[in-house]
C-alpha cells in the first residue's frame, strides 16, 4: 500500500501537484502519528520531486521578472521556516482552515488567467505583479509548503496565473523545481529534529515509489498538450478540495 501510494504521490506531484494528499493518509494508515506522517511524507517525496525537476530542467523559465536563483533561495528559506513551525506549533487551527485555502487556490487557478486578462483590458495594459511581490508570495507559500506541503504547487500556479497571467503548462516546470527546493529544505530539518526516521522501512518504501512515480509522471506531463495538463491540474485541485471538506 505504501509503495503504491508513493508511486501515485510522485506522479501527482510531477503532473499537477497534490501528492501529499495521497502520501499522508497512507503513512497514517501504516501506523505513524499525524505529525510524524506529515514530516515523513515530505522526506519521502523530496527525492521524487527532485527527480521530476531534473526531467524538467531544460523547460525551466523565469517567473515574471524574478530570477530562478532568487525564487529558489526564497523557497529554501521559507521551507525551512515552515518545517520549524510544524515541529513547534499545534496544527488544529491550520487543519480547519486548509479546505478553504484549497478552495481559494482552486478558484484562482481555474479563473486566474481570465481575471488577469479582464483586469488588463480594463487598465489598458497587461497585469503583472512586481518581482518583489512574486518573492513575497513565494516566501509565504514556501512556509506553508514546509509546514504542510499539500497542494503548495497548485497554490503556486494559482498565484502566478492571476498575478502574471502565466499558463499552467508554462509554469509547471518551475512549480516542480520550487516544490523540490521547499521539500529539500524542510527535509533537512525533519531528519534532524523529527521522528521521520522512526519507521525506516515504511519511509524507504514510499521514497522508492515516489522516485519512480516522479520520473514517470514528469515524462508523461512533458508530452501532454497544454489544455490536457491544465485539465489534470484543475481536476486534482477540485478533487483534493472536496476530499478535505468531506474530511473536515
Amino acid at each position: 500500500m505504501v509503495l503504491l501510494a508513493g508511486v501515485a504521490a510522485g506522479a501527482l506531484n510531477a503532473v499537477g501537484g497534490g501528492g501529499t494528499f495521497v502520501a499522508l493518509p497512507a503513512l497514517v494508515a501504516a501506523g505513524l502519528s499525524p505529525v510524524t506522517a506529515n514530516a515523513s511524507s515530505t522526506v519521502a517525496l523530496a527525492p521524487g520531486t527532485v527527480a521530476s525537476a531534473w526531467v524538467y530542467r531544460r523547460d525551466l523559465a523565469p517567473v515574471g521578472g524574478t530570477s530562478t536563483r532568487a525564487l529558489t533561495v526564497v523557497s529554501v528559506i521559507g521551507g525551512g521556516l515552515g518545517a520549524g513551525l510544524l515541529l513547534t506549533l499545534p496544527a488544529v487551527s491550520f487543519d480547519a482552515a486548509l479546505p478553504w485555502l484549497l478552495a481559494f487556490a482552486t478558484v484562482v487557478l481555474a479563473f486566474g488567467r481570465h481575471v488577469s486578462r479582464v483586469v488588463g483590458d480594463a487598465k489598458g495594459h497587461a497585469v503583472g505583479i512586481s518581482p518583489r511581490t512574486v518573492l513575497i508570495g513565494q516566501f509565504l507559500l514556501a512556509v506553508y509548503g514546509g509546514y504542510f506541503g499539500g497542494a503548495v504547487g497548485i497554490m503556486m500556479l494559482a498565484v502566478w496565473s492571476i498575478g502574471l497571467g502565466l499558463d499552467t503548462s508554462a509554469g509547471n516546470p518551475m512549480r516542480v523545481a520550487q516544490t523540490a527546493a521547499i521539500y529539500l529544505s524542510a527535509t533537512g530539518l525533519f531528519l534532524i529534529a523529527s521522528d521521520a526516521l522512526s519507521a525506516p522501512s515504511v519511509l524507504i518504501t514510499m521514497l522508492i515509489g515516489a522516485v519512480a512515480g516522479g520520473v514517470a509522471g514528469a515524462h508523461i506531463a512533458r508530452r501532454l498538450p497544454a489544455w490536457l495538463l491544465r485539465s489534470v491540474v484543475l481536476t486534482t485541485a477540485v478533487t483534493m478540495t472536496v476530499l478535505y471538506f468531506l474530511r473536515g
